[in-house]
């Protein structure tokens, strides 16, 4: 069978960790074909989080944005 998913979250921290080790530990980070796809990967998973909290934020509509503000009060 499959494995479950991981959170998009924990996805994220992972690969910003083993993008930092990879860039300590090679001398030159910006030639290394392994490097930039793993950064590519980061960019992509941080994009679609992004758009996931968007397309959350219009599907909540002006009542959800009314009660933050009136929580604040």
């Amino acid at each position: 069978m499959g494995q479950k998913k991981t959170p998009a979250q924990a996805d994220m921290t992972r690969l910003k960790t083993k993008l930092q080790e990879r860039s300590k530990a090679s001398e030159k980070p910006d030639g290394d074909a392994a490097i930039r796809a793993l950064r590519k990967h980061l960019k992509r998973a941080q994009r679609k989080q992004r758009a996931q909290v968007l397309r959350k934020a219009h599907a909540s509509g002006k009542k959800a944005e009314a009660k933050p503000a009136a929580a604040a009060s």
